[in-house]
């Protein structure tokens, strides 16, 4: 019979140790040697070393095997304080540092969006979260910028307008740009020096770094306005569902996004969405009638704005992957409340796909990927691609897509409109008020329409795709919009009159029958 360990029985021999089944590996996969502190997959275990070589290499070939980033471009990192933005930040900050391998070569500045007003947070509150703000962002070193949701009230009506995309179109290739900032820096390095003096690698180990002299001021809000403060308040208490609220904020913080680009300069921003919110973004907006726009609201980029291209370099991460990172290197995070906290599962569209997907991800592991994968599958719409010279598609007044109302007969889309407008209630009298409906929003509209007048539906409605109709739609009245929506809808309405005036002879009345052949 076998004797004990001790006595040199089966149990020794001198063979390996293994892990009990299904207790914690003994090594690391990867380099073999050190003990393991984490497992993100079923297998996968990681040292701490690894593990950060492993977030590092993702993040950087990410950016690399799509080279939408040229060197020496300005590009905004869009913080929101949670975790995905605030790894995001750190990968840059450490790809600009001097020790990274292979350094990025862009400026990177950050953008934060205070979105207090919406979810009902005090002043002090908010000036709170700021100043905490205001003290992880000033560490990074880069130019930042705060601003207020509020500030949406303030943007110019050509916010929505997209520009042609040849006008971000680089006439050189990717090594022809990266070759020329290398000379343009040594030149530059030769010129503060003023000579040759230090050696190539020890010149091009200064290319990332930004001279703090050359900083930008950081760009901190003002005092809040108080009238602006009321109208966003009357804004989102206009909209009757969480979801519409969602995606009306969502539209919101969007357009303040772009403008801030635009008027500082930026060419690409980089939003902080992870694997897993991405999956939960695919199929919620399935749900809410925008799958044909899910290759630009899913995927790397997105180049509906033309001039400012929209990446998403922590795609490739899962929620869980993030939390480890953060956790075992010590990234700062801020947790600032959103519309659907606290709320419940089947409050909104968002909370309840949100919920539905990460109870069958602890079930089943592999579920947000598989519909990751799945979704990074789709292409853009042939529509969508205008570099090719043809006429702009008409898009979107709010999301600036395509506008996929333009249907054929005997599609779903034409049946669903047909059966709106069958049931849609009779128009408004003279003296009316679009708020009759709606007792607790009693004055959200400025005054009574006008006798004669066009209620703002009928002319608003025709520059809006699927999606942001139903979350117009939502909304007891539409005067409390921002100005530079209501401007732009009139700029669009008259400029369709004007066209429609120059070919009025051209065109067939709608009781005229076509002469018989």
């Amino acid at each position: 019979m076998c004797e004990s360990e001790e006595g040199g029985g089966c149990g020794g021999g001198g063979r390996p140790a293994r892990a009990p089944r299904g207790g914690r590996p003994l090594k690391c996969m990867k380099c073999k040697e050190g003990p393991p502190v984490l497992i993100i997959r079923v297998g996968d275990a990681f040292c701490k070393a690894c593990f950060k070589d492993y977030f590092v290499h993702k993040f950087r070939a990410l950016l690399g095997k799509n080279r939408c980033i040229f060197p020496g471009e300005k590009v905004l990192l869009a913080f929101s304080g949670g975790p995905a933005s605030s790894a995001m930040v750190r990968q840059v900050q450490e790809g600009l540092s001097r020790e990274a391998a292979k350094k990025l070569r862009f400026k990177p500045g950050i953008l934060f969006v205070d979105e207090g007003g919406v979810c009902g947070q005090g002043l002090e509150k908010r000036g709170e979260v700021r100043s905490q703000l205001e003290r992880i962002l000033r560490a990074t070193g880069f130019p930042y910028h705060l601003v207020n949701l509020e500030e949406v009230f303030g943007l110019p009506g050509s916010i929505l307008r997209a520009v042609s995309h040849s006008a971000t179109d680089h006439s050189q290739s990717y090594k022809e740009a990266v070759d020329g900032f290398i000379q343009q820096q040594e030149l530059l390095q030769c010129e503060r020096t003023g000579g040759p003096g230090e050696s190539l690698p020890g010149r091009l180990a200064e290319l990332s770094i930004q001279d703090p002299s050359e900083k930008e001021t950081a760009e901190v809000p003002g005092p809040l306005s108080i009238s602006h403060t009321a109208e966003l308040t009357r804004l989102f208490g206009a909209v009757k569902t969480l979801t519409a609220r969602e995606e009306l904020l969502q539209t919101l913080r969007n357009h303040l996004i772009l403008h801030v680009a635009r008027t500082s300069g930026y060419t690409k921003v980089m939003m902080g969405d992870s694997c897993t919110r991405v999956a939960v973004k695919l199929l919620t907006n399935l749900c809410l009638g925008r799958g044909a726009f899910l290759a630009g609201d899913t995927g790397f980029s997105d180049g509906r704005h033309g001039d400012v291209l929209v990446l998403r370099p922590m795609r490739e991460y899962s929620a869980k992957e993030i939390a480890f990172y953060n956790r075992l290197f010590g990234v700062p995070a801020i947790f600032t409340p959103a519309l659907a906290t606290k709320a419940p599962d089947r409050a909104s569209i968002h909370r309840l796909i949100e919920s539905f997907l990460c109870k069958l991800q602890s079930d089943f592991p592999s579920t947000v990927s598989t519909v990751y994968r799945t979704g990074e599958k789709l292409g853009a719409a042939p529509g969508d691609d205008d570099s090719d010279g043809a006429t702009e598609p008409e898009r979107c007044l709010l999301c600036l897509c395509t506008l996929d109302t333009n249907v054929v007969d005997g599609s779903s889309l034409q049946s669903t409109l047909l059966s709106e407008e069958l049931c849609q209630k009779p128009p408004l009298s003279a003296g009316s008020s679009c708020c009759e409906d709606a007792p607790t929003q009693t004055g959200c509209c400025k005054a009574p329409p006008v006798a004669g007048a066009i209620p703002p539906q009928v002319w608003l409605l025709p520059l809006l795709c699927y999606s942001c109709r139903l979350t117009i739609k939502d909304m007891s009245c539409l005067e409390p919009l921002p100005p530079y929506i209501h401007s732009e809808a009139e700029r669009r309405r008259r400029s369709r009159a004007a066209m429609k005036q120059e070919i009025q002879e051209f065109l067939l009345e709608d009781d005229e029958a076509p002469p018989a052949s």
